[in-house]
């Protein structure tokens, strides 16, 4: 009613919502993006507190000299690892709450750590990048309030929604490996799981959309693809003895092989995550011995980087 009430008082809100004007599609798809980013971030925050909590159960970190029921239970409300002080909301707020109380508890003021703010900030870029892909690969992506919201076929929504969800648990592995060295076998089977899914829901979509009703000819890129990036991994895990690379990272590296689905972008997924690992680590192993570099973060770090510019890595090999 309000549209049409619209319509019929003024020429300048029919044309509003009609899209002779390009400029309100585009805002909404920015407020979009903005709204993935804050979903991520809090996501983020989520994740990292419960990879904490996990951690707790298996080895409590230093300077705690007994984790209590509250830190290590996944269903209770935030806490400092260091006093016990159950946060305010106002100290939940991702990102921002980090940088208010400088990366430390406002109770006992120790130190919380930088992995709670790139969680958050990394989850939240990661969840910004695969929005902005789905906006330029999903077709018709306007939202439209005199029609539908937006113009997006359902498969195209569950494939992002899955993918996202693909995301997190890839996130989660990044956390606790990155705080741990260790990858939880649940979570590496989970992310197995969704990376099929994804795989499943790509297939499907490619079906419905076929005019000629035959299946894709490609179902074995998704196959190859995650056996050649989980193979590389293990075979470097076999020779090295579990030196070079973790026991769960080629089952890491295989889920995300599977959900880029293809053979070329699990090449380059591998080039940028030993690139990036060499890069980042360099300066802080380079003045010590026998110091192992966890490939959790850089693996999921090259997947989302993979993912987003896809059609443009995969443009070079058509």
């Amino acid at each position: 009613m309000i549209t049409d009430f619209f319509k019929k008082n003024n020429k300048y809100f029919e044309n509003f919502y009609v899209f002779p004007c390009p400029c309100y599609n585009e805002s909404m798809q920015i407020l979009f993006v903005i709204l993935m980013f804050v979903i991520g971030s809090a996501f983020g925050s989520f994740l990292c507190c419960q990879a904490r909590r996990l951690n707790l159960r298996e080895k409590p970190k230093k300077g705690i000299k007994k984790a209590s029921k509250k830190q290590k239970s996944l269903g209770h409300r935030s806490v400092c690892f260091h006093c016990n002080h159950q946060l305010a909301w106002y100290e939940n707020i991702p990102i921002f709450s980090w940088l208010f109380l400088r990366g430390k508890c406002k109770k006992c003021h120790k130190k919380i750590g930088i992995l709670e703010f790139l969680s958050e900030l990394g989850l939240g870029a990661a969840f910004t990048m695969v929005s902005i892909y789905f906006i330029h690969s999903a077709g018709d992506f306007k939202i439209d309030f005199a029609a539908s919201f937006p113009v997006v076929s359902p498969m195209e929504w569950c494939i992002f929604a899955i993918t996202l969800i693909f995301t997190m648990s890839l996130a989660f592995l990044a956390i606790y490996d990155g705080m741990s060295g260790k990858l939880p076998v649940i979570g590496l089977i989970i992310s197995v799981i969704l990376a099929a899914a994804v795989v499943a829901l790509r297939i499907g979509n490619d079906f419905l959309a076929s005019t000629s009703g035959a299946w894709p000819a490609d179902l074995l890129l998704p196959i190859a693809s995650g056996a050649l990036f989980g193979g590389i991994y293990l075979i470097l895990y076999i020779v090295s003895k579990g030196t070079w690379v973790g026991d769960g990272d080629w089952i890491l590296a295989g889920a995300i092989g599977l959900g880029l689905g293809h053979p070329w972008l699990a090449m380059i997924a591998l080039f940028i995550a030993n690139f990036s690992a060499c890069i980042i680590m360099y300066p802080i192993v380079k003045n010590k011995k026998n110091h192992q570099i966890y490939f959790g973060p850089f693996l999921v770090l090259a997947f989302v980087i993979t993912y987003s510019f896809s059609d443009i890595f995969l443009s070079f090999f058509n």
